[in-house]
């Protein structure tokens, strides 16, 4: 009987293990929202408390760096790997292959976070290897395919050698140098969520409202892709070449202009019995909101304005990736895309550490370590029921009994 309990649960482990691999989403949505949950709370106790990281590098680096070469880029990866399939009609990426990236995601974060342990060159080998190899997975399909996608590849190629700018300032002992590095390689993240945000966003606006009835239809101007598109790659050239200055600010403000019009054409108002639906547009809406506190910031010194960076990256980016993963968590398991009461405690709980985060000292009068440590509280919290909610969905295989 001890034998028959042993092989069944060998079996179990085997079999969750293999289906956290059958995907290109399931490991890294669950890598995502673990190093979240974790790396934020250590970094406000870090801040507040003087808990110790042992990373050789000052925390506020080492805390921007891996939320945006950590989580985010988990986050991308996980969508690339699930939609290139989909874009390609290529077999998807799982097994011992997406075993392999996701282990040298994992050792990068770990070799970044213990870095006072080892050699600098061993750690930024650790951590600049995995945008090269996440290519090698997604390039051969894309240009199989002649896809339209393939212009993404060169935002991972624009992230990576951000993040070797990033690693040369590091070596160098300049904060400044690695600070311009975290903010282009922002920028690059806010393009990518100008791109795929103008391509989910209408699309499964459309399809939801008409599931739902609604004789809504959804009337876009082609001109503003290319607007918006072009707009952001302005505020990254400005931010290469003048970061901080009036002109960063004035590219900004029009970009935010551009934004703010291209999300009126999506019928948010329509959306908003949608919860899996408005968390989309409550994303793309923070993207001219940091924009428009980036040109407040920059042009007038605007004190409330000065934290514009968190609403592009908690507001925008991670907005936006929560709500893609618990989409596509739902869609490609094979689950109706109806999101639970707690997943949208989440999106609340996220878009306020967001508010408390950009606003907690200028409007709300909170100490700068309060404010770090509540926002924090509601990023965690948020993170915690995304994990209790998919953690089972991501182990688990699909209810429809098909694979991935």
């Amino acid at each position: 009987m001890n034998a028959s309990l042993t092989r069944r649960g060998i079996a179990r482990h085997s079999g969750l293990r293999c289906t956290l691999l059958g995907y290109g989403f399931r490991p890294f949505f669950l890598g995502t929202a673990i190093v979240a949950a974790l790396l934020i709370p250590w970094w406000a106790a870090s801040f507040a408390w003087g808990v110790p990281i042992p990373t050789g590098w000052p925390g506020s680096l080492w805390h921007g760096h891996e939320m945006l070469y950590g989580l985010i880029v988990a986050a991308v990866a996980g969508f690339l790997l699930t939609a290139v399939p989909s874009w390609t009609g290529a077999r998807g990426f799982a097994g011992w292959p997406l075993a392999i990236l996701t282990g040298l995601w994992a050792l990068g974060r770990v070799g970044v976070t213990t870095s006072v342990l080892w050699p600098s060159a061993l750690v930024a080998a650790l951590d600049l290897a995995f945008l090269p190899a996440l290519m090698g997975f997604v390039v051969p399909p894309l240009l199989r395919a002649h896809n339209r996608n393939t212009p993404l590849l060169a935002v991972l190629a624009a992230l990576w050698v951000t993040d070797i700018a990033f690693y040369r300032g590091v070596v160098l002992g300049d904060g400044a140098v690695a600070r311009h590095a975290l903010l282009i390689g922002i920028d690059v993240v806010l393009l990518l969520v100008t791109v795929i945000g103008g391509r989910i966003i209408p699309a499964f606006t459309a399809s939801a409202l008409k599931q739902a009835g609604i004789a809504c239809p959804l009337r876009t101007w082609r001109v503003m892709t290319p607007l918006a598109v072009t707009a952001m790659i302005g505020v990254a050239i400005v931010d290469i070449w003048r970061p901080g200055s009036a002109a960063a600010g004035g590219v900004a403000s029009v970009a935010a202009a551009i934004q703010v019009v291209r999300l009126l054409q999506w019928r948010t108002l329509r959306t908003l019995r949608m919860p899996i639906v408005w968390v989309l547009h409550l994303a793309y809406l923070w993207l001219p909101l940091g924009l428009t506190l980036k040109g407040l910031a920059l042009l007038g010194g605007l004190a409330f304005a000065a934290f514009y960076l968190h609403a592009l990256t908690i507001g925008a980016a991670t907005t936006l990736i929560v709500a893609v993963m618990t989409r596509a968590s739902l869609g490609h398991t094979g689950r109706p895309l109806t999101v639970a009461r707690p997943t949208v405690w989440a999106y609340g709980l996220l878009t306020a550490a967001a508010v408390v985060r950009v606003f907690g000292p200028a409007w709300l009068a909170l100490p700068y370590t309060v404010t770090i440590a509540i926002a924090a509280a509601f990023w965690t919290a948020a993170f915690a029921l995304f994990l209790w909610v998919y953690a089972p969905i991501l182990l688990k295989p699909r209810v429809d009994g098909k694979p991935g």
